[in-house]
């Protein structure tokens, strides 16, 4: 089983952290609505048979006015995968099935279908190997190509910081990623996703680290200023019609494909938490 790292607990100090600046951030939009929802946090505890620590985290849910339902999950698990699930993990195997997990994970969906859905998540995991990963991703019902375009900038900017490849490799992966094969359709309208950014030493890690910040600071500074342009718009029966044909597609997208689903439940996690990232409300024709 692997060891609890003083890495480990750098990386959960700086999630939590940018979940409490998410959330009051959040929390602020709702009341320049004249909304008084704040968020409400759950904690759970990981069980895991012969494991005396096995973690557990939080779970914050808010439903308001402009955010008609966002999930802020912070959780740090420590444990070990089994034989089949770890042949699929980095730097894991049946004979060597410990792990350690540490991330936020957040997802909104919105009242107002011109006020883009998103999605955001950066963790940091270690088997016989170490890394981080993440990134975020639009899904507007109704797209705005000056909304999108900011979204990428932000990205583009925190990628330019670190790595001259980086934004054009991660937007990429986010677009491979964030496809529905049985749909033909991407999810939305992309944004970046990364993993397996190796920890091979010190400076690896730090370098690494640092680019993680930069992603969840990107997310704070941008997000939010898109709600706040969308949020006092007027909308049609049709156009909240369409907002919820698209949660639809969200949601086959999350529970068929999406890893960090597979992951939360192949590993234990708290279900409810896992699947904050459904939407309140959908349509199938």
């Amino acid at each position: 089983m692997t060891d609890w790292t003083d890495h480990t607990s750098r990386a959960k100090t700086w999630f939590e952290d940018l979940r409490t600046h998410i959330c009051s951030e959040f929390e602020a939009i709702e009341r320049e609505a004249g909304s008084d929802a704040a968020f409400e946090y759950t904690e759970w505890d990981r069980e895991e048979e012969g494991n005396p620590d096995p973690g557990g985290g939080t779970q914050g849910l808010m439903k308001g006015a402009v955010f008609e339902k966002v999930g802020v999950n912070v959780s740090t698990v420590r444990g070990n995968f089994s034989p089949e699930f770890a042949a699929s993990i980095n730097g894991a195997s049946a004979e060597n099935p410990g792990f350690t997990a540490t991330g936020i994970s957040l997802v909104a969906h919105m009242a107002n279908p011109h006020v883009p859905a998103v999605h955001m998540n950066t963790r940091f995991l270690t088997t016989q190997a170490a890394w981080f990963g993440g990134g975020a991703d639009l899904n507007p019902p109704i797209p705005y190509d000056e909304d999108t375009g900011e979204f990428h900038a932000a990205f583009r900017a925190a990628c330019a910081r670190h790595n001259p490849t980086y934004y054009d490799r991660f937007r990429k992966w986010a677009d491979e990623y964030f496809f529905i094969p049985h749909r033909g359709v991407h999810r939305g309208v992309g944004g970046i996703f990364y993993d397996h950014l190796e920890c091979a030493d010190e400076a690896g890690w730090e370098r690494n680290f640092a680019f993680t910040q930069d992603v969840g600071r990107a997310f704070l500074d941008i997000f939010p200023k898109l709600v706040r342009r969308r949020m006092g718009s007027d909308f049609t029966d049709a156009e909240k019609r369409r907002q919820l044909e698209w949660r639809g597609r969200y949601a086959e997208f999350n529970l068929v494909y999406d890893r960090g689903t597979l992951f939360g439940l192949k590993t234990g996690g708290n279900v409810d938490a896992i699947l904050m990232s459904l939407p309140p409300e959908a349509v199938w024709n």
